[in-house]
């Protein structure tokens, strides 16, 4: 009988297709990484939901001698303002002038009232008028403090001192034939005194010291040459006095303040809102300005949050709640939210309830992003909703993909946030970590108590102490006194560079494992389609054993002619310039997983992965 033989059978054939990218995943183990996601992201960001790109790059615009601390804007005005060192100048780098010399070498913060700026350093609250930078205290209001008042003494309180100013003005209804008239503070300044008397025809006639009146500072009596008499109109105040008495210690209370906001009763944002004094006495003091009014911070408008044994470090709005946000210290309840009343015209800001959750640890950390407040703790990036409001605990974590990394930088208080566009960007110790806002993901077991994550990524090489926008472009200040403007033309190749140094953009793949995670099998042939780019290139690599190899470096299969741009050590005769597919067979053999990696390393090249496939 004749042995009949059979053919095996050929070995089975997996294929695995990523045609969407998902961003960073630091914190999973590489092995269980999703593969829409990376675990060792550098310098790629979103293009379009699902697709990355290379990192655009930044150019120096000017140069300090001294670290950038903040950078001040005002509406209407063609420069804003540089804070470096201890000197702010307006920005016109052409031609900086210095308009402040002794501000505070720190971060600064800045809110525009009117056609005014304020300006919070921690050293004084300046005000920039569009030509000079003044302390506040030089042209603070003077509130009207007495009203109805006898010249014996007595009389109507009105508004309180202003903490900021000691001159105080009282008004008086005079007396026939009474020529002293007692002021409600003792001890005055030696600042001259002002006296204004109201005439027949309403207006009112100023008298300087010494010249119709005197002044004994020690009692607080006003001794008029001849008496002002009874007042031309019945029942109106006819006597006005502006003195001067400083109160140790009320001006620097606003002064050594260093974090702010805006907000105000109804949704109107129109008070100033300052807290942060280092001062041990005021470690839970939150301070209100006056409507409208960020030079008049009445002594009487001010607020204890939550304990003193836990510092202020951050603030947000919400609906129409102030949220305050407190130190690890303040153990129960850590975020504390603040409404308004409003009786007889007269706003009061009271506690309205607390929550519990991760507390802030960076003052500079607080941002909006698709409608939430965020703020850095210990965990990662938090979020505070509208839900959260009406319950007990925070547990609206935002950045889990992020923290693997995140969490091991040094210095996290330190680290600045500010809001690009659709992205949340958080800088510390020369990198950024980006939340996108487009592309929320819905919770899984990563991280269940949270309603979703964002897609995150990371970028190196960019020492921003403070971020602003201007021009529609993203700006950073650098410690070291640079002045930096992020390219915003992704068509442009010259847009790919840090300062002239190549950007190196990688996406590498979780750990593949096939079907069956316990077999051995082989790699055999790998493909990328690369967005179409005048110029492009990638190095491809692959991780087996725990050892990387580099597969193949492909540079002309990429590029496309176009004489808008020729480089000639890059020329190509091909007229395509559609998405282009890199293909090669890799026979990476008997191993139980393997990993991938795309890079671009080459100085002014785009980069942009369409898809990647593996069999």
């Amino acid at each position: 009988m004749a042995v009949q033989f059979k053919v095996p059978a050929s070995p089975a054939r997996s294929t695995l297709t990523i045609d969407t990218f998902l961003g960073a995943d630091f914190t999973n183990d590489p092995a269980s990484v999703d593969i829409d996601k990376s675990p060792n992201l550098l310098n790629m960001i979103r293009e379009v939901p699902g697709k990355v790109r290379k990192s655009m790059g930044y150019k120096t615009m000017a140069s300090f001698s001294d670290a950038i601390n903040g950078y001040h804007t005002m509406r209407g005005k063609a420069h804003g303002l540089i804070h470096s060192g201890t000197k702010i100048y307006e920005a016109d780098f052409d031609n900086p002038t210095v308009l402040c010399s002794d501000a505070k070498d720190s971060r600064s913060r800045s809110w525009q009232f009117g056609d005014k700026v304020c300006i919070l350093d921690g050293k004084a609250l300046l005000i920039w008028d569009g030509s000079t930078v003044k302390k506040a205290t030089v042209d603070a209001t003077i509130p009207v403090t007495l009203i109805a008042g006898e010249p014996s003494g007595g009389g109507k309180s009105y508004y309180a001192l202003n903490l900021l100013s000691p001159g105080f003005t009282e008004q008086f209804l005079g007396e026939a034939g009474t020529t002293e008239y007692h002021l409600s503070y003792k001890d005055l300044d030696a600042t001259p005194v002002k006296a204004e008397i109201l005439q027949n025809d309403g207006t009112w006639t100023e008298m300087a010291e010494g010249s119709g009146f005197s002044v004994n500072r020690t009692t607080g009596v006003v001794s008029f040459t001849a008496p002002p008499g009874e007042s031309p109109v019945t029942g109106e105040d006819n006597v006005k006095i502006t003195a001067y008495k400083t109160v140790s210690g009320y001006a620097d209370r606003i002064n050594k303040c260093n974090i702010g906001v805006l907000y105000g009763a109804s949704g109107d944002l129109n008070r100033l809102f300052v807290t942060g004094n280092p001062d041990n006495e005021y470690t839970n003091y939150q301070w209100y300005s006056a409507a409208n009014d960020p030079t008049y911070f009445p002594d009487t408008n001010y607020q204890l949050i939550g304990t003193s044994k836990s510092r202020i470090v951050g603030y947000t709005v919400i609906n129409s709640y102030l949220v305050v946000l407190k130190d690890k210290q303040e153990i129960e309840q850590n975020i504390v939210l603040v409404g308004s009343t409003t009786v007889n015209d007269e706003t009061k800001f009271n506690t309205q309830t607390t929550l519990h959750g991760a507390p802030c640890i960076c003052t500079d950390s607080t941002a909006y992003l698709s409608g939430e407040p965020l703020f850095l703790t210990d965990l990662g990036v938090y979020a505070i909703t509208s839900q959260d409001i009406t319950g007990r605990e925070l547990t609206n974590l935002r950045s889990f993909f992020l923290n693997g990394k995140l969490l091991d930088e040094s210095n996290l208080e330190t680290a600045f946030a500010f809001v690009y566009k659709d992205f949340y960007v958080l800088s510390i110790n020369g990198h950024l970590y980006i939340l996108d806002g487009l592309q929320p993901i819905q919770t899984d077991k990563s991280a269940p108590y949270s309603t979703r994550q964002f897609v995150g990524y990371y970028r190196d090489n960019v020492d921003a102490n403070v971020m602003w926008e201007e021009d529609g472009a993203l700006w950073f200040g650098s410690k070291s006194g640079k002045v930096c403007k992020f390219y915003t033309n992704p068509k442009d190749i010259y847009s790919y560079n840090d300062d002239g140094v190549a950007i190196v953009a990688r996406w590498e793949t979780p750990d593949f494992d096939g079907k069956l995670f316990y077999k051995n099998k082989t790699f055999r042939y790998l493909a990328v389609r690369l967005q179409q780019a005048l110029v492009t290139s990638i190095r491809l690599s692959v991780m087996k054993r725990g050892l990387w190899t580099v597969l193949t470096s492909e540079s002309s299969t990429a590029y496309y002619l176009s004489f808008k741009g020729v480089i000639f050590s890059k020329f190509s005769f091909s007229s395509d310039s559609t998405n282009r597919i890199v293909a090669l067979k890799t026979r990476v053999k008997k191993v139980d997983k393997a990993r991938y990696r795309f890079e671009n390393i080459m100085l002014n090249e785009p980069f942009a992965l369409d898809k990647i496939g593996i069999e």
